[in-house]
């Protein structure tokens, strides 16, 4: 495996236990890390990018020791944080250049090369003389994706891109992530299953700075078949029905009644119909075991 992450754990001085005993191996392509807000991702991402040290566990990545050689891994890393910082009012090739500088690729030909490729595969070559302060939202994500190429990472670490994007936006920054997920390790940190769903064959579903679950789409479905049911309720009897079942999951219909999605073993009754598991079914059967076992 690529990444080799073993009993990491850290606890913050405020108590918060964010890590707690994290074992994880991820391969080549994208790998989806899934949970809500709060959940340890970002204290996972920030400490596989070096930016923090955890109290106790080791990283690997290939041949290097991340927690005792940072700086080897940092040359193979691109990470693009949730806050990407402020702009200068220069244009985006400006920018590129002189983060390419920064990164060590002194010469101007190599740069120049090197600028239009990552503007090409983010599709933002046609705006490359446009301020990147002025950019979309959507844009100034594929700019960061177009920043964290200049060093032609093999380690790539995403933190919550496409909260805020709109839906055209978000599916750009999905066909980017798409095309670069093939070659490199790419770690996919989010709270929305369908980004998850659309872009990554494996994933780790994270709570309480604990794993839930690896593994694919697919194996968590099949381990909830037979084991998801559905009903058709009204809005005013959510409560009760809170009480008879095991709900997971709840969604409106048009005439304001509302699907609920039941885990149970076997049948409970009559009145439910069986349903085929789903990925949201596979993330709120592990939130929802995880919490009553806390």
């Amino acid at each position: 495996m690529s990444l080799q992450i073993t009993e990491l754990t850290k606890t913050y001085k405020n108590g918060v236990k964010a890590l707690d005993n994290i074992n994880l191996e991820i391969g080549k392509g994208m790998f989806g890390l899934l949970g809500p807000n709060g959940a340890g991702k970002s204290s996972l991402m920030r400490t596989i990018a070096t930016l923090q040290q955890p109290d106790a566990g080791a990283i690997r990545f290939r041949d290097i020791d991340v927690l005792q050689d940072k700086m080897s891994l940092r040359k193979v890393l691109g990470y693009l944080p949730q806050e990407f910082g402020v702009y200068p009012n220069i244009s985006a090739e400006e920018l590129l250049n002189y983060f390419a500088q920064l990164k060590g690729i002194t010469g101007k030909t190599d740069r120049k090369k090197m600028i239009q490729e990552v503007l090409e595969i983010t599709n933002l070559y046609d705006v490359r003389d446009k301020s990147v302060s002025g950019y979309s939202g959507g844009m100034k994500q594929r700019f960061g994706i177009a920043q964290l190429l200049l060093n032609r990472p093999q380690l790539i670490i995403v933190d919550e891109p496409t909260a805020g994007l709109d839906p055209a936006e978000r599916q750009r920054f999905l066909n980017v992530l798409r095309e670069i997920g093939t070659d490199n390790t790419v770690i996919f940190s989010t709270h929305i299953v369908d980004d998850v769903r659309e872009l990554c064959h494996e994933l780790a579903i994270l709570n309480g700075g604990r794993l839930l679950y690896r593994g694919t789409a697919q194996q968590g479905q099949d381990m909830l078949a037979g084991k998801i049911w559905t009903k058709t309720i009204d809005r005013v009897d959510f409560d009760a029905e809170s009480k008879r079942y095991n709900v997971i999951s709840s969604n409106y219909n048009p005439d304001n009644s509302l699907n609920i999605r039941l885990y149970h073993d076997v049948k409970p009754d009559d009145s439910v119909r069986d349903a085929k598991p789903v990925l949201e079914d596979v993330y709120f059967v592990n939130l929802k075991q995880e919490a009553l076992h806390v």
